[in-house]
Formats: structure tokens, C-alpha cells, sequence
């Protein structure tokens, strides 16, 4: 069963967020997965949780849990990490279906 990840970013550095967009989708899709969805913050209706605040999201989905798990964890996604730290700060997390 399909899972989807989401990303909640805070954007600090363009330049750096542009070399780490370059990147990642390429690490994604070595792991079986795919980007489905890029945007911007809309309106926030309720923030009981207090989540920091974040101007965009990013939405993969992957065939399984264990494939996102092993891109989240891969070499390749982490060689990533220094530069994203650079671009943004980001909430990652993946989402999955009820029984």
C-alpha cells in the first residue's frame, strides 16, 4: 500500500533550497518513490498542536513504508543533509493509511 511523506518547510536560504531541489528527486526515485505535490502554506485554521511555523510543503509517496523509510535513511538522501540544513528547516514525516 502506497505511503506518503510530507515535508513542512520553513525556507532560509533560496540559493541553497534551489541546489537541494536540484538533488532530491533523483534521490526519491532510486528508492521507488515519486514527488507528488509542492506548495505554499494556505490559510491556518487551528494550531492546538503549536507547529512552528512553515511557508511550504513537499508530498512524496513511495509503493511502502520501508521504501520511505530506507530514502529517509539512505546514504544518498543524507549526503543531502548539510545542504538542506543550509535551505530550510523541515518537519518530515510520513503518513499512513488506517486499517
Amino acid at each position: 500500500m502506497a505511503v506518503h511523506v510530507l515535508g513542512l518547510i520553513e525556507l532560509e536560504d533560496a540559493a541553497a533550497f534551489e541546489e537541494y531541489r536540484k538533488q532530491v528527486g533523483a534521490t526519491v526515485e532510486q528508492y521507488g518513490g515519486r514527488i507528488t505535490q509542492r506548495g505554499v502554506r494556505g490559510d491556518v485554521f487551528w494550531n492546538e498542536l503549536e507547529c512552528r511555523p512553515f511557508s511550504a510543503y513537499v508530498q512524496l509517496e513511495f509503493p511502502t513504508a520501508i521504501d520511505a523509510q530506507r530514502w529517509a535513511t539512505s546514504p544518498e538522501y543524507l549526503a543531502l543533509v548539510p545542504i538542506r540544513n543550509q535551505a530550510m528547516q523541515l518537519t518530515l514525516f510520513s503518513m499512513l493509511p488506517s486499517a
